[in-house]
């Protein structure tokens, strides 16, 4: 009598069997699909190059040699190179219908010469004896004059237009849109001045027009460095949708600027950019490879190709404003709240002080002038005179970075983070700025 063979497997067993099967037969499967497909693709090969010798398949004129050298057709899609030069042809095409020229013009008094007998009162015929007269001048109505020209661009097919406040800085003049799109350029309309920027040189227009193209703002804190940019502006008053390009030169730029009878002003966090940017130039985009807008022209620099440009991000909360609440709002800024002066290398030498860099808290001449602002967010953090604040979210404070320009960059309510050197120690302070 035969005994029958027990085999006595754990669970584990079987089912590392189970998962060895299963792999097994999957490869065979695909090693087998994959046959097959390759076969498929041979053959169809194969028969091709037979009927563009125009032969037919048979077992009589099959040639292994020639099946097995067969490639199968590949689908090649063809790449399109695009160079910079035709990415910037595209852009000027895309953008120029909605840079406007502006014009900007005044009523002026008019004059005209008149003659006067200086003997009115002598007797009669006595001034024309001796045929004498005193030339005068008089006004004699008043006629429209061209007072100013610059860039413009509009923003919203409903003609809202970005511009820089200086080029409709004058409440009294009359500022007419010459528009440039294909259906209506060359087109005149007059345009309202809704608002001017208290904060920046911007300021925001509206036209009464529909169906206008409009330019699309880009994320200017993104910019970088040598970043192409590119600037249409109405250049020199004179020649409108001149055309430019070059590269961030630098960000967040600070500079004075004013023209002839016109006051300085302070700009701060600036694009620089070696793209032309000329008078009348001024309220015009600055673009990027994309077309979108990254600055606004703002001004040009006693040098040869250095201009500005206000960020983008600055004119799109502007125009934001406007269109949601009709005004815009002066930015509350930050406060700190403490008195400081910047160390070098010469007043750490003469001090003994540990850092050549950073904020040194000290008081003032006069007794009122404190060190720390009483309740001011410094005050509130346990700042206190002789701490140094090194560093503003990460940033070194230094000659180059002011603190007052660092602490500028954030609104009121902002939370920071400074490293302060206090009592020989290093230590992170966390604070919210006024």
């Amino acid at each position: 009598m035969k005994t029958k063979k027990m085999y006595n497997l754990s669970v584990g067993k079987l089912i590392g069997i189970v998962l060895i099967s299963l792999i097994v037969g999957g490869s065979l499967f695909y090693s087998g699909s994959q046959a097959i497909s390759w076969c498929g693709a041979k053959y169809k090969t194969y028969t091709k190059s037979l009927q563009k010798n125009k032969k037919e398949f048979s077992l009589k004129n099959f040639s292994l040699k020639e099946w097995l050298k067969a490639k199968p057709q590949q689908n090649v899609q063809p790449v399109k190179v695009v160079s910079e030069q035709s990415q910037v042809i595209d852009v000027v095409k895309k953008a120029s219908p909605a840079v406007v020229s502006m014009v900007a013009s005044a009523e002026v008094p008019t004059f005209e010469t008149y003659y006067q007998d200086p003997f009115g009162n002598a007797p009669n015929g006595f001034g024309d004896f001796f045929n004498f007269r005193v030339p005068q001048r008089r006004q004699n109505g008043t006629e429209e004059v061209k007072i100013g020209a610059g860039t413009g661009f509009l923003v919203s097919a409903d003609g809202y237009i970005v511009t820089n406040g200086h080029v409709v800085s004058s409440k009294d003049a009359k500022y007419v849109v010459y528009l440039n799109g294909e259906e209506n350029k060359g087109e005149k309309i007059e345009a309202k001045v809704l608002a001017r920027d208290p904060n920046t040189d911007l300021a925001i227009l509206k036209i009464n027009r529909d169906n206008l193209p409009y330019l699309e703002f880009s994320d200017s804190s993104k910019l970088q460095v040598g970043q192409t940019a590119i600037t249409i502006g109405y250049a020199l008053g004179e020649f409108d949708n001149t055309v430019s390009k070059g590269v961030i030169s630098g960000l967040a730029r600070k500079i004075t600027a004013g023209g002839f009878g016109q006051s300085s002003e302070q700009l701060k966090n600036l694009i620089q950019t070696d793209a032309a940017v000329n008078p009348g130039n001024s309220g015009g985009p600055m673009l990027d490879i994309e077309g979108n807008v990254v600055g606004v022209n703002v001004a040009m620099a006693n040098a040869e190709n250095i201009g500005f440009a206000i960020t983008g991000n600055e004119a799109k909360r502007a125009f934001d404003e406007v269109k949601t609440n009709g005004k815009i709002a002066k930015i509350r800024k930050a406060f700190l709240g403490v008195r400081y002066v910047i160390l070098d290398k010469e007043i750490q030498k003469k001090n003994n002080l540990p850092y050549d860099y950073g904020a040194l808290i000290v008081r003032g001449e006069k007794i009122t002038d404190l060190a720390v602002v009483p309740g001011s967010p410094a005050d509130k953090a346990d700042l206190m005179e002789n701490d140094i604040i090194l560093e503003v979210n990460g940033k070194k404070v230094n000659s180059r970075n002011q603190l007052a320009d660092l602490i500028e960059k954030y609104k009121s309510n902002d939370k920071i983070k400074l490293k302060v050197y206090h009592k020989g120690k290093e230590k992170t302070v966390e604070l919210i700025l006024g």
